[in-house]
C-alpha cells in the first residue's frame, strides 16, 4: 500500500491501468500495487514539488492493483487532526466518509493549524508523527518535546499528547498498531 501526501506543488500520477490525475497541496493519494501495476510519478510545473510517500505492508498478498485519491480541503484539516486515510475493514471510517481506503489498519491524520491540538493513542497503538511545516510543541503527561520542520516522533500508547504550535504548523501523523520489539527513537512518551 503505497500512500502519498502532497505539502506543496502538483504531482502528477499515470499508471498501466489508464488512471492519471494531478493532485495538489494536501490531496492524497493511494496505490495498492498488488499483483503488478506500472505506474509513473512527476511534477508537471515549474514549480518545486514537496511531497510524503509512504509504503505500508498490505495484510494479505495477491491484492487487485488499485488506485484512488482525495482532494486537500484545507478546511478539513485546519486546527484538528482529520483523517485522511482509514482501513478498508474500519466501519468507524465508513461514517466518517474517509476517501482514502488501505488493506491495513493504520489511518493517517494532517492537520494545519496556529491553535493547540490533543491526540490520544491508545494502548496498544503507535504513532510515526511528522512536523511537516512550522514547530510545535508536543507534550504528554510526564514530558514536553520541541519539534520543528522536518522532525519525527515515534509515539507509543497508551498516551495522551497536547500540541502547542508555535506558528503555523503542518503535522501528518500515522497510527497503527504497536510492533512490539521495533521500536526506534521515542521522543514524546509516558
Amino acid at each position: 500500500e503505497i500512500i502519498t501526501y502532497v505539502v506543496d506543488g502538483a504531482l502528477t500520477h499515470k499508471d498501466s491501468r489508464g488512471n492519471e490525475e494531478t493532485l495538489g497541496r494536501g490531496s492524497i493519494q493511494f496505490m495498492s500495487a498488488g499483483t503488478g501495476i506500472q505506474h509513473s510519478e512527476g511534477n508537471p510545473d515549474a514549480t518545486p514539488l514537496r511531497f510524503i510517500q509512504s509504503w505500508v505492508t498490505p495484510r494479505s498478498r495477491g491484492l487487485t492493483p488499485n488506485y484512488g485519491s482525495a482532494p486537500g480541503d484545507a478546511c478539513d484539516r485546519k486546527d484538528r487532526f482529520a483523517r485522511i486515510a482509514a482501513d478498508w475493514d474500519d466501519k468507524t471510517a465508513d461514517e466518517e466518509k474517509v476517501a482514502v481506503r488501505i488493506h491495513q489498519d493504520t489511518n493517517v491524520y494532517a492537520a494545519e493549524t496556529t491553535k493547540p491540538l490533543d491526540f490520544e493513542i491508545a494502548a496498544g497503538r503507535q504513532a510515526y508523527m511528522l512536523c511537516v511545516e512550522g514547530a510545535v510543541d508536543v507534550a504528554s503527561p510526564t514530558t514536553t518535546k520541541a519539534l520543528e520542520r522536518h522532525d519525527a516522533a515515534e509515539l507509543y500508547g497508551p498516551l495522551k499528547l497536547h500540541f502547542t504550535p508555535k506558528d503555523s504548523t503542518h503535522l501528518l501523523m500515522f497510527e497503527m498498531p504497536a510492533a512490539p520489539g521495533r521500536s526506534g527513537r521515542r521522543d514524546a512518551e509516558e
